[in-house]
């Protein structure tokens, strides 16, 4: 008891005193090296995140991308025989949309994508489940999907060829199989890297298996799911374009190699335009979907 009064007797000494604190010890800075940054009143911490959102902030890149190519154009800098400039790119677009041309075959590449993209998005969520939840079906499913993994989708286009020859059925293949892959790769990759205490914990208080997936493993599975399905969106573009050429009758990717036999760049341009519109609009659509599934996340994309 004597002891703690003193130390207050100490403390509220004034400067000067015998036993009081030295003058200005309370304001003296932290020493170099200590890791505090010092005190001031009135002033808020400094922002160390990526700042506020702006809308339609993503467009910012394609429109400068747009601008340049625009003024390349027009100062010259573009052989029109190699690279036609923006104005005769929206011509040839206005006459294919007239003509019908280029509706009929961005619906016949719509067609394709989303099959290819809906089996692939099951193929790679089926498969990520059985390997991420179950150590027999993680030997028994992870080996050969890392094999194929290692080998793109377009090396079997010839094998899919022999197999199920040239029409429908292997284009929407060759596009699932690149989606499943990209798919399956991280949300397994999500799956596996779940806190192993929240299962501990999920078992202590005997859940079930259903709700156990719906309360555990769903949640910690769809940020790893969204990026596949993200990165899957780009490669059922990415498999369109190269099965679109062989032997196709219609699609966007047929329009080009049509007019790669006449040397129209600004057809293929249209088609490249076209192809950049729908990746990006999926892409969008899909970070919005993720947004508000994920809306429980406070991360630095918010």
């Amino acid at each position: 008891m004597s002891e703690t009064l003193s130390r207050a007797r100490t403390a509220t000494a004034p400067p000067g005193t015998p036993g009081a604190p030295p003058r200005g010890a309370a304001d003296r800075p932290a020493p170099p090296g200590s890791g505090a940054a010092p005190a001031r009143q009135g002033h808020r911490p400094r922002r160390l995140g990526p700042g506020r959102a702006v809308p339609f902030g993503r467009l910012i890149g394609p429109v400068l991308l747009v601008a340049v190519w625009w003024l390349a154009s027009v100062l010259g800098y573009l052989d029109p025989r190699i690279l036609s400039g923006p104005g005769t790119v929206l011509s040839t677009a206005s006459d294919l949309v007239s003509t019908g041309r280029l509706q009929d075959n961005a619906l016949a590449s719509l067609q394709r994508a989303a099959l290819g993209l809906l089996f692939g998005v099951l193929a790679g969520v089926l498969l990520a489940v059985v390997a991420g939840l179950s150590r027999s079906g993680e030997y028994l499913v992870d080996g050969p999907l890392q094999i194929k993994r290692a080998i793109p989708s377009l090396a079997l286009l010839p094998l899919l060829i022999l197999w199920l020859g040239i029409g429908e059925q292997m284009k929407v293949t060759v596009i699932a199989l690149g989606v499943a892959v990209n798919v399956y790769i991280n949300t397994y990759a999500a799956l596996t890297g779940i806190d192993g205490r929240h299962v501990q914990l999920a078992e202590s208080l005997r859940l079930g298996r259903w709700t156990f997936l719906r309360k555990v493993v769903a949640p910690g599975a769809l940020p790893g799911f969204f990026v596949g399905l993200r990165l899957g969106v780009t490669s059922a573009f990415l498999g369109l374009i190269v099965v679109e050429q062989v032997n196709a009758t219609s699609g966007i990717g047929y329009m080009m190699f049509q007019a790669q036999q006449y040397a129209q760049s600004d057809v293929i341009i249209v088609g490249l335009v076209a192809y950049g519109i729908f990746g990006y609009a999926s892409d969008a659509l899909v970070r919005i979907i993720e947004r508000r599934a994920l809306s429980w996340r406070h991360t630095l994309a918010r």
